[in-house]
């Protein structure tokens, strides 16, 4: 059946199913079924393809279903995709439950899925859209709930000055894959948010991603008031009363939504405090099936699972009383509260004049909690120790299960094909073995190096090829032109650093001594390369000027344009960046990152890391793929540090080259890299881990 499409030949209509399923977006043969139809109309509609599905001339489509070479591609696609989504024999049942079992409700604020569907600003968002990917190909029961954004985040765009401009564009809900929800009328499915005054909505859409439903609310409909219609446009508004509306819309509102489509018992999985209000409507609806209050708060506890991703007090929303009050008062009765005991639940001990703490009001009604890196974990644990004063700090009951990355996602296709010939066969579907991994090292060298090559030309390219529509489509001033990479050599080495401009991430670091740096990047003989990407939050001016002071750079004569900054940082950049770069740069100030799952990825294509020892890397860094340097808390320090791993290790080893062209010391080392990073930080290994510690444990309760 198509999906909107009834200019599709019959013969191939399965591919209107298919475009609405972003099981293609982890799938190489099912992006090339929409490539091969064609490759011009694939790249203009930037890799998505409902939109494309809707703009081909119906020749190409007839022509298609006339040819057999296509013929035989589309049905050895479809069969696969077909035997995906039925099978019934799948990894959670045959070890968790046995039988089938209660869904797991996942909530987010924010989803990286791909960048036609632009409803994430960072890391945490990414993360979410891999965890839900890897439950799909597990088997594991999960629904999602987030927001449909239709403003997005926001799409970057650099004054000539460097500083950063905000411009808001609107998706366009029809050419993207995402469907409507329909009621029994056959009308786009509206849900009321319980107990608000005045009533706000949501209407429904849903994405497929694989198996897994994911329910995106949109409060931009007619029958809300106007201040209420924006709820939903955009991630992470400065606004503290917009955002408090954000996330009670979120918790409260996405459990509505599980009730309207059938959903009335599961487990809880809640992706960072800004979903935490979910967890006060689960303590409500037990008690409306007839808990008195304290046995519905420990249903509730011992149930759900609470993923924090902060290390720091300042990343936790918390909201003032007044506000709680103002929103919330309504509330309290309906279970059975006073407003200090409602309080209570989000006040932290150590400063409950702050306001109420979304990040305690969801460690005091969940009993499963989890940091995102061994590390992190330790971090979380001295943070929110007040919570629990009678018990020493390494015994507060916070875990951590190290975040990890969706392989079939990040992992390049040509690299892919690569492994094909090595691994043993069927290796996807045991990538979370170490042991998978071993053959990497039969890879011969000049094959693996020739692969690297041709995706960083790929990167080297996409960079021109953006500069380039910058000065004829923009009519960009020639400065922005050069500083965004049209002089890149794919022959020099490159160090990638493409993060959210956050100033504790320090994309300044590298500049701390320029003159060295100077000397550093032009080096007749051993020259280096650096490309920048990334955006800064709207309201955080600091981070604004970092960027500034990088774009600066990166437009510096004296750097000989060595330096480039890319606009727009998006999950399709990512993927370049991630494939084509020599090294991944992350230098933080410790122990601020949590994890950083954008080293994973990098690591996982053979990108070697250099890096301070923080988040995943002390897990993931062994001596032999990449380099670690101890945080100081100084920038100078810390900067010389990275100075002289570039000059003394880096640089000597990357120019290495013999007679063959292949630095064969470098490439041991992207295997190394590879193998390190493929099994031990994989979602598959993750989602696994959070299944066997927490989901098996959370269904022993209901």
């Amino acid at each position: 059946m198509t999906k909107n499409f009834p200019h599709i030949p019959e013969r191939i209509a399965g591919l209107g199913e298919l475009a609405y399923n972003l099981w293609w977006s982890w799938n190489p043969v099912a992006r090339m079924l929409f490539k091969t139809l064609d490759r011009q109309a694939w790249k203009e509609c930037v890799h998505n393809p409902v939109r494309m599905l809707k703009e081909i001339p119906t020749e190409i489509l007839e022509s298609a279903a006339d040819n057999s070479h296509y013929l035989k591609q589309y049905d050895r696609t479809m069969t696969e995709f077909n035997h995906y989504m039925g099978v019934d024999n799948c990894w959670f049942t045959e070890n968790i439950t046995g039988s089938a079992c209660l869904p797991v409700a996942y909530f987010s604020a924010e989803y990286g899925l791909h960048h036609s569907l632009p409803f994430y600003a960072g890391g945490l968002g990414f993360l979410a859209g891999d965890h839900i990917k890897e439950c799909s190909d597990l088997g594991i029961p999960l629904v999602a709930i987030g927001f449909m954004y239709p403003e997005g985040y926001f799409r970057q765009r650099i004054r000539i000055d460097g500083w950063q401009e905000s411009v808001n564009e609107t998706l366009d809900r029809d050419v993207t894959p995402i469907t409507r929800v329909s009621d029994q009328e056959g009308e786009q499915l509206v849900v009321k948010i319980p107990f608000t005054d005045p009533p706000i909505h949501v209407a429904l859409w849903t994405v497929d991603v694989g198996r897994v439903t994911l329910y995106l609310m949109d409060t931009d409909i007619e029958i809300n008031v106007p201040r209420h219609r924006t709820i939903s446009s955009q991630l992470y508004v400065g606004d503290v009363e917009h955002r408090l509306l954000q996330e009670l819309v979120l918790g409260i509102g996405g459990s509505e939504v599980l009730r309207a489509v059938g959903i009335d018992d599961y487990l809880l999985h809640l992706n960072e405090g800004h979903t935490s209000f979910a967890l006060l409507e689960r303590v409500r609806t037990q008690m409306e099936k007839g808990m008195s209050y304290d046995d519905a708060v420990q249903y509730s506890r011992k149930t759900s699972i609470f993923t924090t991703h902060t290390p720091v007090p300042a990343g936790i929303d918390v909201f003032p009383l007044s506000l709680i009050d103002k929103y919330f008062s309504s509330y309290y009765s309906l279970l059975g509260v006073g407003r200090e005991s409602f309080f209570r639940l989000g006040l932290h001990p150590g400063n409950p004049s702050a306001g109420f703490n979304m990040a305690v009001l969801a460690l005091s009604l969940t009993a499963h909690h989890n940091g995102v890196s061994k590390k992190h974990g330790e971090v979380a644990r001295q943070m929110w120790q007040p919570l629990w004063p009678q018990i020493k700090e390494q015994d507060v009951p916070i875990d951590y299960i190290t975040n990890g990355v969706h392989v079939p996602t990040w992992l390049e296709p040509k690299m892919e094909i690569l492994l094909n010939k090595h691994l043993s066969p069927g290796w996807k579907q045991r990538h979370d073995s170490p042991d998978v991994w071993k053959a990497v090292d039969d890879i011969p060298n000049r094959d693996l190096w020739q692969v690297y090559m041709w995706m960083k030309t790929k990167l080297v390219n996409k960079v021109r090829e953006l500069a380039r529509k910058k000065w004829v489509k923009e009519e960009a001033e020639p400065l922005k032109v050069i500083s965004g990479g049209t002089l890149l050599d794919p022959l020099t080495l490159t160090i990638g650093f493409a993060r959210r401009f956050a100033t504790y991430k320090r994309a300044y670091l590298i500049f701390s001594d320029l003159e060295r740096l100077k000397r550093i990047v032009n080096n007749r003989w051993r020259p280096i390369q650096i490309i920048f990407a990334g955006k800064a939050h709207p309201a955080d001016d600091e981070g604004k000027r970092v960027l500034q002071q990088v774009f600066t750079a990166a437009c510096d004569p004296s750097l000989g344009g060595h330096i480039a900054f890319i606009e727009n940082y998006d999950e399709q950049l990512a993927q370049y960046l991630v494939h084509g770069v020599d090294v991944w740069l992350n230098n933080p100030v410790p122990p601020m990152e949590a994890s950083g799952t954008s080293g994973m990825k990098a690591a996982l294509n053979g990108v070697p890391q250099l890096s301070i020892l923080d988040g995943w890397w002390m897990e993931g860094y062994n001596g032999k793929n990449g380099w670690a340097f101890e945080g100081s808390g100084s920038d100078t320090v810390d900067a010389e540090s990275i100075y002289n791993l570039l000059e003394h290790d880096v640089i000597p080893l990357y120019y290495n080259q013999d007679e063959d062209g292949v630095p064969h010391g470098w490439v041991k080392l992207m295997k190394e890299s590879i193998k390190s990073a493929g099994a031990a930080f994989s979602a598959r290994r993750m989602v696994k881990e959070y299944a066997l510690k927490f989901y098996k444990s959370a269904l022993k309760e209901v």
